[in-house]
């Protein structure tokens, strides 16, 4: 197994939806022993704290989008951040709410691009996050960061997106909660989108496989972005956006010893934990065993665990 110097990057963004507690996922990450199981596994850890927004005002209150100007903030702080951890390591950004994410993609694209590389996304999530801030009606913009991060009109107010990531290197798995305006919108682009009722039809091997050759087909490098709501909340139950008929256990562990053995992936998101629906950690606990499926780690090395 490949050693990586992993780079645990606390982003404590809770501005993205109305319902707080994402705020304290990156130490519920660190108190579920993340950095340790990584060293474990034979690999350097370093952890760089948690990061702040940029300065920031005050939304006026008749505003339409919640917490606009924090959620820019943290865009601007996490896309820096980003690129700079690149260049040092194998970042892990722990998060955390999913407008997170319009930051880090947009970081680690800036870093593929200097390298001459393509950039690509495996989105996995019940949700497409493909709304802008036009067409949002919940006006979370949690529900928003495909959207800018592929370069899709209507994010003047954020940081322009350098380098867009091009439709057809975003991979969608795992939905189940999707609006008729994202599928509209969606079924007008090139981004590859597989439903859970497709998973269950055909299970989830085959369209990550055939997505992880597209990527090592193009010398890519791969931004894994992994959403709590990925999975099934009756064993993830830590988070506000709960969709019965996720993923399972076993079927997130394949997904992330099949990224593992692809060699391919260059920097994860572990997002939308919100420890204060959580059950004695269970979450959390789960969240760190998928990172380490990821990063090597086998059945036979894993501890079986009692939550009582």
């Amino acid at each position: 197994m490949t050693q990586k110097n992993c780079l645990l990057v606390g982003a404590p963004v809770d501005s993205g939806k109305r319902r707080r507690g994402c705020l304290m996922g990156p130490d519920a990450y660190r108190t579920a022993r993340l950095g340790e199981t990584l060293q474990d596994l034979g690999h350097s850890v370093q952890d760089l704290g948690n990061l702040s927004p940029a300065p920031f005002e005050a939304d006026s209150k008749d505003h339409a989008l919640h917490a606009l100007n924090e959620t820019i903030a943290w865009t601007e702080a996490l896309t820096k951040a980003a690129e700079t951890a690149m260049r040092d390591g194998f970042p892990i950004f722990l998060g955390g709410d999913h407008s997170l994410s319009a930051g880090t993609v947009a970081g680690v694209a800036n870093h593929a691009a200097s390298k001459g590389r393509p950039q690509f996304v495996l989105w996995l999530d019940a949700h497409t996050d493909f709304h802008t801030p036009q067409s949002t009606d919940s006006g979370n913009l949690h529900g928003t960061p495909v959207a800018y991060f592929a370069g899709r009109e209507g994010f003047d107010a954020f940081p322009a997106v350098q380098n867009p990531v091009p439709e057809e290197n975003i991979c969608m798995i795992g939905l189940r909660s999707v609006d008729d305006a994202e599928r509209e919108t969606l079924q007008a682009t090139k981004i590859r989108r597989h439903d859970m009722r497709e998973i269950d039809e055909n299970g989830i091997a085959r369209p990550l496989a055939a997505f992880l050759e597209h990527v090592a087909a193009h010398n890519g490098m791969l931004h894994v972005s992994l959403d709590v709501d990925f999975l099934d909340p009756s064993v993830a139950p830590a988070v506000g956006t709960t969709v019965p008929g996720g993923a399972t256990v076993r079927e997130a562990h394949l997904v992330m010893e099949m990224l593992h053995d692809s060699g391919l992936m260059t920097s994860l998101d572990l997002v939308e934990l919100n420890p204060f629906l959580d059950e004695r950690g269970r979450t959390a606990k789960l969240m760190v065993d998928l990172a380490a499926s990821a990063l090597g780690r086998r059945v036979f090395d894993r501890p079986t665990r009692s939550f009582s």
